[in-house]
């Protein structure tokens, strides 16, 4: 296999479509800007030659701080160019979190997004030695600041342009010497057991998953891609980066957050890349939707929603439907299921992926339902994202799918998943220990329990350290019934417990926005989270959801009791990681009198509840958490 480069790819675009076709585009003051392959690779090209005037050398480290935007692109290739690795810092972390970060992969320049990530970096620089400069990409706001660290994206472009006049042919110099094993990304892990690890991820790291994507699902030039996830989760990086750069599809940056919705609308995109929290708000988002709507909407959709999943059951048993269900489907996409996928702009959608956690069967049967044929990707940091993926014509609810070509897999006598192949990463970053714990007899050690079928397909079952035992010995994955729970509109987030204990109980936040809008519809006042969520009228809305739940479970299974959190868990309490996986140890410690008193006798317990406010002001409180026994 001849690898390139990433550096390499984006030349050869350049030079094959120069202006003619669109490279990415992002939506500034409500107008779509477009920017060619050519403007592409000048950008990178002034930005590279602008750090090499600032010092920036070959295995030098740059972090990168800010929201999807061009700029984090042209920082990413610009420093792969000259010899050097990209670091991702997601835009909401912790100041603690940002200076381990930069300490830990010892970068020496950092490109902050905006004023509120460059004011993190200025609180924090005393105690990052090496940061040299701060270089801000939009400096809205910071007009009277005047501390020598900080430079202008533009102003470094500037610089590196003037240098390319007067040496055109150094930047392609520079790219050139840029070798297949060169260590090109540090990603960080999530970091659900401890301190976020550095994975070194090479160049033939990140071509050899792209391609192995691409012979899977053939993508095509004209195909639209929307970036919206952050660009430190790996695999938003071998979509939006690293396989828009091998197939030169065009990269969408939605303007903000809370318009990713109405921007995916605008684009119809033809790869969708999103985690199970997206697909759940969007399932959330139906059931509240047909709520709320007039007797006939509400009508059509009870007569059709049986139709898509019964056609849905055909495809998945890879079963022919008869005529009749196919006429009912045909006149279900005209009176429905159009509908429902024009609202959530997945119309045109061609290979569509969800990954970072396991989708629960509900939530794959609802949108296989509607026609999208959502594929499961499965993946880890050290495996430079995908490394399993559903086959189009070939889904299993119970799977994540087949490996990609070029991966190979076994299970070892514990039962651990492991892997080899191109797309392995190098090591640790600074920690050998850790690299050759992971990197055993030339296999990578997933740390996930999992099951090999006869027909190729991969069951992974939990992380071997989260899998859980009853008292009695009975086993049983908390992630799995987390997963169930989810599906319900009115669930946000769950956490199980059972490890040696009698029965198993969990831990509930509710969806705020749906219940609150339940609330309202039965006229139940109400007037915080904690308010809400501790009412008797809640808890037995949530106690018929889960023994909904339950119907679905094994008997050893079943949740017997729950709380109703009084707050959302959240990654600025480090309950989450910023991909929102749980971090059990932490959340169990946390909530340990919570724990006890679900396997209790008392029904109620006082707690002191910190309430913190969006902009990190709070309060402490006490309320009473009830305990619910689930019929």
């Amino acid at each position: 296999m001849d690898i390139l480069t990433l550096p390499a790819l984006l030349h050869r675009h350049a030079e094959k479509y120069g202006d003619t076709r669109v490279a990415i585009r992002e939506k500034e003051f409500g107008i779509w800007q477009s920017v060619t392959w050519r403007s592409y690779y000048e950008n990178v090209r002034d930005f590279a030659l602008g750090l090499h005037i600032l010092g920036f050398k070959p295995g030098d480290k740059l972090s990168y701080a800010g929201d999807n935007r061009p700029e984090g692109l042209y920082s990413e290739l610009a420093v792969q160019s000259l010899g050097g690795a990209i670091v991702g810092i997601y835009p909401d972390s912790h100041l603690d979190q940002v200076e381990y970060i930069i300490n830990h992969s010892d970068s020496i320049f950092l490109v902050a997004g905006d004023q509120e990530q460059a004011d993190k970096v200025l609180d924090i620089k005393e105690k990052c030695p090496l940061v040299q400069k701060v270089i801000v990409d939009d400096p809205k706001g910071m007009r009277r600041y005047d501390d020598p660290i900080l430079l202008y994206f533009k102003d470094v472009q500037k610089q590196g342009r003037e240098l390319n006049e007067k040496e055109p042919h150094l930047f392609e110099e520079m790219w050139r010497r840029v070798t297949p094993d060169d260590i090109g990304m540090i990603n960080y892990t999530s970091g659900t057991t401890g301190l976020p690890k550095g994975s070194m991820i090479t160049q033939k790291n990140m071509y050899s998953v792209a391609k192995a994507q691409d012979d899977v699902d053939a993508a095509e030039d004209s195909f639209e891609y929307i970036s919206f996830l952050p660009f430190p989760w790996i695999g938003e990086q071998e979509f939006g980066v690293y396989w828009s750069l091998y197939k030169a599809f065009t990269v969408n940056f939605p303007e903000k957050v809370e318009t990713v919705q109405e921007n995916i609308r605008e684009i119809g995109p033809h790869i969708m890349l999103a985690p199970p929290r997206i697909w759940e708000r969007m399932c959330s988002d139906i059931q509240v939707k047909i709520q709320d709507a007039v007797w006939i909407k509400r009508l059509i959709y009870n007569i059709f929603q049986p139709v898509g999943y019964r056609m849905a059951d055909f495809n998945l048993k890879k079963k022919q439907p008869p005529m009749g269900w196919r006429l009912l489907n045909w006149l279900g996409y005209i009176f429905l299921f159009r509908a429902l996928k024009n609202y959530l702009g997945l119309s045109s959608l061609r290979h569509v992926y969800t990954g970072g956690a396991p989708l629960g069967p509900e939530i794959f049967n609802m949108f296989q339902a509607l026609g999208v044929n959502i594929k499961q990707a499965y993946g880890m940091t050290e495996q430079t994202a995908a490394s399993i993926i559903h086959r189009t014509d070939d889904i299993r609810l119970d799977t994540v799918g087949k490996p990609l070509p070029g991966v190979e897999f076994k299970v070892s006598d514990s039962g651990e998943l492991l892997s080899k192949g191109d797309t392995i990463f190098k090591g640790y970053y600074k920690d050998p220990e850790a690299t050759a714990e992971a990197l055993r007899d030339g296999w990578f050690h997933s740390g996930d329990a999992a099951l090999i079928e006869d027909d190729g397909h991969i069951i992974i079952i939990d992380r071997m350290s989260d899998v859980m035992k009853l008292i009695d010995g009975s086993k049983f994955s908390p992630q799995l019934i987390e997963n169930k729970l989810r599906f319900s509109p009115y669930i946000l987030d769950a956490v199980v417990i059972g490890q040696e204990r009698p029965f198993i109980t969990a831990m509930i936040a509710i969806d705020m926005a749906n219940v609150g809008k339940w609330a309202e519809n039965n006229q139940i006042p109400y007037t915080t989270f904690t308010d809400i969520s501790q009412k008797e009228e809640t808890y037995d809305l949530i106690a018929g959801e889960i023994a909904k739940t339950n119907e679905s479970l094994p008997k050893v299974a079943k949740i017997r009791k729950f709380v109703l959190l009084y707050k959302e868990l959240d990654a600025d309490d480090d309950e989450l990681t910023r991909t929102r996986k749980v971090r059990r140890k932490f959340v169990a410690e946390r909530y340990k009198d919570l724990i006890e008193a679900l396997y209790g006798e008392e029904e109620e317990l006082r707690v002191e509840a910190d309430i913190r406010y969006q902009d990190g002001k709070g309060f402490r409180m006490k309320t009473t958490v009830r305990v619910k026994q689930v019929e």
